[in-house]
């Protein structure tokens, strides 16, 4: 992507004002002369951010700006380690609350909307930035936060929600539910704005049929304010990122080199106006690609395609880099094979074993169904597997994220 002037110029400022305080990053360009970087390709040789650094500063290393001027923290899980704590100014939080509004926007939501927010709240990002998106654009937020689903159904229904916000583990756990019910035509859902954790197609298609519903990626990370720095429109070719807030590049996740739009690669974000915990060049760990040329809808703002996955996501089984992404599309493919699945990879007796356990849709054979995905995946991804149909809904449903890979060895 080519850095315009205006991008150039927020970034040196940023650089500038990075380097002359105490602080991560007058640490991290020790030796670097800010001054030096002249150019897009200057900019490009500087180092990258990425998540060790972060928690390395744990708990408030990040923070660039005076303690007055801090009015909210948000944090990751910690799940995998030390928790990444990121401050937020007042302008911080408005301007993320700008880029959500225009994320609702982008998703044909209007002020007259009802959009129900079902993702959780606390020092999690989502909950709350869907809620102060809402506000802002002028729609009726209903803060349900996640769980209770009697207590979900019951608000969509009575409250007349038009709108809905989950991870698409928790949609779909709420599309069977009300499938389940028979209860789709007291419902007046049209979209649905999904995001927290990549999806397949079949999933995509098994939420939309079930609700009756447009469905709408929206992109993000606690790291970079949260979600709603980007979104697919309604031609569903990419997401729209707000390249006016923030910088994107994708590099080769092995050399860091960067890529020609068009090619995927691992994305890197740098911000242009935060305040609280700016970053500079930081690895996301997604994979996407920088789509060329404009989107259909007219939109000016640039687009990256749906998360292919991600670089951390990559296990290794007898030399064979599987991605989870790859077994998406091997499931969508598959005749009578359904969305959700579990893969478990032990070492048994020397070696390394894989389990895949797949929920099938009514009246599939599943001796047949086992044989043939057993193939697909021996002859697409390049390993056996022993594969376990189980009906649907057999599989736990989540909440949250749903893991789908677990490696026990």
């Amino acid at each position: 992507m080519k850095m315009t002037e205006t991008q150039f110029e927020l970034i040196k400022a940023q650089l500038e004002r990075l380097v002359s305080r105490e602080g991560f990053y007058r640490e991290k360009l020790k030796g670097i002369d800010i001054g030096s970087v002249q150019s897009q390709e200057d900019f490009e040789r500087l180092p990258f951010t990425w998540k060790g650094d972060l928690r390395e500063a744990y708990p408030l290393g990040l923070q660039a700006v005076p303690d007055g001027e801090v009015v909210r923290i948000h944090s990751s899980s910690g799940t995998t380690g030390m928790p990444v704590i990121i401050p937020y100014t007042a302008r911080d939080v408005e301007d993320w609350a700008i880029m959500f509004s225009r994320c609702y926007e982008t998703a044909g939501v209007t002020k007259l909307d009802r959009v129900q927010i079902t993702p959780g709240y606390g020092l999690w990002t989502a909950g709350i930035g869907f809620q102060s998106g809402a506000e802002r654009l002028g729609a009726m937020a209903i803060p349900m936060g996640p769980g209770n689903t009697e207590k979900q159904l019951q608000m969509m229904a009575d409250l007349k929600a038009t709108v809905l916000c989950a991870t698409s583990s928790y949609a779909l756990l709420l599309a069977e539910e009300i499938a389940r019910r028979g209860i789709r035509d007291r419902l007046c859902l049209k979209k649905g704005i999904i995001g927290s954790e990549r999806w397949g197609e079949k999933m995509r298609r098994r939420i939309a049929g079930e609700l009756g519903i447009e469905l709408y990626d929206i992109y993000g990370l606690t790291e970079i304010y949260g979600p709603g720095i980007g979104i697919s429109c309604g031609h569903g070719c990419g997401m729209h990122v707000w390249d006016d807030y923030l910088y994107f590049e994708v590099v080769d996740p092995a050399t860091g080199k960067n890529l020609p739009d068009g090619e995927t690669g691992e994305l890197v974000i740098t911000t242009l106006k935060k305040e609280g915990a700016p970053l500079i060049r930081y690895r996301t760990h997604d994979l996407t690609r920088l789509i060329p040329g404009r989107c259909p809808c007219g939109s000016p703002y640039p687009r990256i395609d749906t998360i292919a996955g991600r670089t951390d996501d990559m296990v290794k089984v007898k030399g064979v880099n599987i991605f989870p992404s790859q077994i998406d599309e091997l499931l969508s493919a598959t005749p009578g094979a359904s969305s959700e699945y579990r893969l478990v990879i032990d070492h048994v007796e020397g070696r390394d074993v894989c389990t895949l356990t797949v929920e099938i849709e009514k009246g599939a054979d599943g001796e047949a169904l086992e044989a043939e995905i057993k193939r697909r995946f021996k002859s697409r991804i390049g390993i056996a597997v022993e594969v376990e149909p189980v009906e649907l809904g057999a599989l736990p449903r989540s909440e949250k994220k749903t893991a789908r890979v677990s490696d026990r060895r």
